[in-house]
């Protein structure tokens, strides 16, 4: 079992930025790949970013060159720093942690996003 606890969400404006963390324990060498998805009002959860153990980055086309994920070596935290933030950036962002080993997908809680004047 894995569990995820992620923090640094809040109210930004047009224009800002904010840094999401993800703490991760428990199983954590199972853990192949950590990321972030998100979820605005009425829309189905998406796809933000994820890195993999061995470093590999993917990005969803709506925030690259803005967002930046990055984790430390054991795996158990994993980063995502936004620039340059719009209003559609608002949702709550979870972090996910999958593990090949079972297969199996972890979620934390989420965190609100809120991009406002």
């Amino acid at each position: 079992q894995v569990q995820l606890v992620e923090s640094g969400g809040g109210l930004v404006q047009p224009g800002g930025s904010l840094t999401l963390s993800c703490a991760a324990s428990g199983s954590i060498s199972s853990i192949d790949r950590m990321g972030w998805y998100r979820q605005a009002p009425g829309k189905e959860r998406e796809l933000v970013a994820y890195i993999t153990r061995g470093g590999s980055r993917n990005y969803a086309e709506s925030v690259k060159g803005r967002f930046t994920i990055a984790r430390d070596n054991a795996m158990n935290n994993v980063y995502l720093q936004m620039n340059s933030l719009k209003s559609e950036d608002t949702a709550i962002y979870y972090c996910n942690a999958y593990s090949g080993v079972v297969p199996m997908d972890y979620w934390g809680k989420g965190t609100l996003v809120t991009v406002s004047s």
